[in-house]
């Protein structure tokens, strides 16, 4: 099987791509499906059940394992019914020509497919030749699966702890390990040992004789070195990795895991520049496990994919990281919010997607993992955080309790965002008998925080009618900052047109280079660090500072010296990118003056 697409759409909440695999996988699209949200999975199946007329029957939560077997479930009716709709298209007559020239016109010029088509179509003029050699040549998109390993909550019956397995993030990989799919599980948010060890059991992820894995292990990085400990980690229990998917660490959608100031472009750099390193380094790693075990090693070398996202918005970006940085596939998130052919976005979101501008996009405080996230301006959720405020009653009541973390008031994890922490954390404050301005500043960061668990799994109930009353109405919405520059509803043929330079969905004229993008947002995230350290600056804050500037400023050299030597590129487009960075270089050495400012000032304090 051939594949077909160089881009894939990666995992948006728990909800925007509950069901994209069943809208996009049957044109060779590869897509993620979170798993976080059994509660919303159960009801999505329930939905498609009633949809398709397939008996449903309720796995409740008295069943046992019942958050694994929700997944599972909600798995295999996904691939049953993308595998349905993806032999109907492979078995289409002379009498559905149409919709096969429509699904080649969706590929890219360079596909090897359509070349093929093209040739058959000019040597022979038979369509029926072409469809026969479409049914044993095409392939569907992958139907993949994200966790977040810090999801992981302890669960409990009638107040008793459960097993380690029962955790969340656990329950979720066995699922996934359980269910019919041959696909990619994404492991994001960071290294977890335990989750990782417990990936060890199940037979799916190891290779088979001719080194063929059904389930194949992603994980998504924000350097070299840590695919690299990783990988050796997962190695050593004869896991292979298949793939490392590099994300922007601001320039994203979502949670924002924030390097120390290194930029996408060295790090991408690097992958490609030790690509074989890495697999020489884990492939040995990898072999003596297999052999310890008494399993089957592979004759050849497994193969390894990097691919890359965050920020990447023109054909010309998406064609630059294929061909500079050797790169397998690039991730297209945030713009198929605004494809409903692909995404599950409620009507009202998608019209403030559309009016969304760079000060409509920013990074909050929101999230109750205590990581940057990003946010949308006047989403519906926050709003309702608000009148809840309003009303003396600030916090969620935390229907899904998927995010708890915290024990500093209780035996059992809760959640910074529940009604039941903020309450205890309020009270707190108020007998602390602090000035007005430190009290108004510590009281919004508390009641700051958000449901997000609830909040990005509501637009699929709302866009489903599917019943909202638990969880409220409320939609929270995490586009990457590359959402200001596309405004309106797109159909899934003009965004695989714009990706692949066939037309162009971005009308305005001053969008910046996505490294120049990520570099601003960068050096606005150390403004905002050196603001908060401008009371009094520990040594441990001073040497995070100077590492952030110094990364940034060896990621500035870094792009002056590829950009003025690169040749396809527009000297108008040039110009402008080495115009940014002057600016940036210049910002960056203000702002390394005002930390030194700080040091002085603080060791004349002492």
């Amino acid at each position: 099987m051939i594949k077909t697409h160089s881009f894939h759409i990666p995992v948006m909440g728990s909800g925007f791509t509950i069901d994209t695999p069943l809208r996009v996988s049957q044109y060779g699209i590869d897509s993620v499906i979170s798993l976080c949200d059994y509660i919303l999975l159960e009801k999505m199946r329930k939905m498609y059940c009633d949809k398709y007329k397939i008996l449903y029957k309720e796995i409740t939560e008295n069943t046992e394992d019942f958050r694994a077997k929700r997944i599972t479930s909600y798995l295999n009716l996904i691939n049953n019914l993308a595998k349905k709709k993806f032999d109907e298209f492979r078995n289409a007559t002379i009498k559905k020509s149409n919709e096969i020239k429509e699904y080649f016109n969706m590929l890219p010029d360079s596909s090897s497919i359509k070349q093929k088509i093209e040739n058959l179509s000019a040597e022979y003029f038979d369509l029926d030749k072409a469809i026969n050699w479409i049914k044993d040549n095409l392939s569907m998109g992958s139907i993949d699966v994200n966790v977040m390993t810090k999801l992981d909550k302890e669960n409990y019956i009638n107040n008793e702890k459960l097993p380690v397995e029962f955790n969340d993030a656990h329950a979720a990989v066995r699922g996934y390990a359980n269910s019919d799919l041959r696909s990619s599980i994404i492991l994001s948010a960071g290294m977890h040992p335990r989750l990782y060890s417990y990936v060890e059991q199940f037979e799916d992820f190891y290779p088979d004789q001719n080194g063929k894995i059904k389930k194949k292990i992603v994980l998504k990085v924000s350097d070299y070195r840590s695919a690299l400990i990783q990988g050796k980690f997962l190695a050593k229990k004869g896991l292979w990795v298949s793939e490392f998917r590099i994300e922007s660490g601001l320039n994203c959608g979502g949670h924002a895991f924030v390097t120390n100031g290194y930029l996408l472009g060295p790090i991408l750099a690097e992958f490609r520049d030790k690509r074989k390193e890495l697999i020489q380094l884990i492939h040995g790693v990898f072999v003596k496990a297999l052999s310890k075990k008494k399993r089957s090693i592979p004759k050849t070398e497994l193969p390894l994919k990097i691919t890359a996202q965050g920020g990447v918005g023109t054909p010309e970006e998406h064609q630059f990281l294929i061909d500079h940085y050797h790169v397998d596939s690039v991730g297209w998130g945030t713009p198929f919010l605004l494809v409903p052919e692909a995404t599950t976005v409620d009507h009202s979101t998608l019209n403030k997607l559309i009016e969304a501008k760079e000060d409509d996009l920013y990074l909050s405080n929101i999230s109750p993992l205590g990581v940057p996230f990003n946010n949308l301006k006047g989403n519906t959720k926050d709003l309702e955080k608000l009148s809840l405020v309003d009303k003396g009653r600030p916090g969620s009541s935390c229907p899904k309790k998927y995010l708890v973390s915290n024990k500093e008031f209780t035996e059992k994890t809760i959640c910074t965002a529940s009604r039941q922490y903020q309450h205890l954390k309020l009270k707190e404050l108020d007998n602390e008998g602090l000035p007005p301005d430190e009290y108004q500043n510590k009281l919004e960061k508390i009641i700051d925080k958000s449901c997000i668990c609830v909040g990005l799994g509501t637009s699929a109930l709302l866009l489903n009618n599917l019943d909202t009353r638990v969880g409220g109405d409320g939609v929270l919405v995490c586009p990457g900052p590359n959402m200001a520059y596309f405004s309106k509803i797109m159909s899934l043929k003009e965004i695989t047109d714009h990706i692949y330079g066939r037309s162009n969905m971005i009308t305005r004229t001053d969008r910046p280079n996505m490294f120049i993008k990520e570099l601003k947002i960068y050096i606005d995230f150390l403004k905002n660090k050196i603001k908060e350290t401008r009371v009094s600056m520990t040594n441990k804050q001073e040497k995070y500072l100077l590492t952030f500037v110094k990364n940034l400023n060896e990621g500035i050299n870094y792009y002056y010296s590829l950009f003025t030597s690169l040749k396809d590129i527009s000297e108008d487009a040039k110009s402008s990118i080495l115009s940014d960075l002057d600016a940036s270089k210049k910002t960056l050495h203000l702002l390394n003056l005002e930390i030194e400012k700080l040091l002085t000032t603080e060791y004349k304090c002492h």
